[in-house]
């Protein structure tokens, strides 16, 4: 661990940065100082146009700084996809006090967005993780700072599997989503999540680059979801994450990608230690995030195999406040 990481963990003083500084200037480490302490960019150049004693209430700052990861349907907004004036109050507190809030949704950038904008979650500390975790965004700075791809070949192979079992199955570009048949599902999943929607011969063809998720879903027949998630699994070969983020929803993305694997990278990106983390959710999709955070809350609305893995079960469900009743008790306490 460097000297940033032991102090945000409470295993070190600030005088240790002396000790390391000279250690440093005595040898043939190729880092720079910063890169040797573990500091950020902000935290050097207090250090270098202020003091010592800036530097130290800075890191301080920071050690107290919380983040906060919140599914959105069926966590953070009630069954109407509102919040609640409790929710709306709690997350302008938790941004107040100078933490930080990552709206973490299956849904595609283009729709998280737009409910970010509906929650007033555009400034400072806040980010969204889409795609389930595939794109990971700043929405201060309007910026990608993670994203992963499926291969076309996986797209080819998945749209064809899907044919084959009968089922409806999507994808995205940064501004549609893209199908190869026109059908009600796509109809109404584009409805409800107010995106644009594109019927192609061939998604492999229509898709400017990689797309970072696929989605087979049927609103009408959720056991024939469910029976694509055993059929594709055996097909796959561990190349496609699968993972349900509601009855109808099957999500496929990259192995990699998870909700959990964002709170890392989010958590290691801002330099927030992961004793500091947060997460909210419901459904199967949120289960890597609940058990990735240090303390992952299930609403008492979620499934039954989420709730068996969290830390906090809430009392209060997502049309009762039950994110507030979170931040209150481990955030803004």
């Amino acid at each position: 661990m460097n000297f940033r990481e032991k102090y945000m963990a409470g295993e070190t003083d600030f005088d240790e940065i002396f000790d390391l500084t000279d250690q440093w200037n005595f040898s043939d480490d190729p880092r720079t100082l910063r890169e040797f302490l573990g500091l950020t960019a902000e935290e050097e150049d207090v250090w270098i146009s202020e003091s010592d004693e800036a530097l130290e209430l800075l890191l301080e700052k920071e050690k107290n700084k919380k983040i906060f990861f919140t599914d959105l349907d069926g966590t953070l907004l009630n069954d109407k996809k509102e919040i609640t004036p409790r929710n709306r109050k709690a997350i302008e507190q938790l941004l107040k006090a100078g933490h930080i809030i990552a709206i973490s949704t299956g849904r595609a950038l283009q729709s998280a967005l737009i409910q970010a904008e509906n929650l007033g979650l555009t400034a400072k500390n806040c980010y969204i993780i889409c795609y389930n975790g595939a794109q990971i965004y700043d929405i201060e700075h309007k910026k990608l700072l993670c994203r992963k791809t499926l291969p076309m070949e996986c797209v080819r192979f998945a749209f064809d599997e899907a044919k084959k079992f009968g089922i409806d199955i999507q994808t995205y570009s940064d501004t549609h989503v893209i199908a190869e048949k026109d059908n009600p599902n796509i109809r109404r999943y584009a409805a409800l999540q107010g995106l644009d929607y594109l019927i192609t011969d061939d998604v492999t063809r229509a898709l400017p680059c990689e797309p970072p998720k696929m989605l087979a879903l049927d609103f009408d027949d959720t056991d024939r979801v469910l029976a694509f998630q055993h059929y594709f699994s055996e097909r796959c070969d561990g190349k496609i994450n699968l993972c349900l983020s509601d009855p109808a929803l099957l999500e496929l993305t990259p192995p990699e990608v998870s909700k959990g694997m964002s709170v890392r990278f989010l958590c290691e990106y801002l330099g927030i230690p992961l004793v500091n983390s947060v997460s909210a959710g419901d459904a199967a999709n949120d289960l890597s995030m609940i058990q990735a955070a240090h303390v992952g809350a299930a609403m008492c609305n979620g499934i039954d195999s989420l709730k068996e893995h969290a830390d906090y079960i809430t009392k209060a469900d997502n049309n009762h406040d039950g994110v507030a009743e979170i931040l209150e008790k481990f955030i803004l306490e």
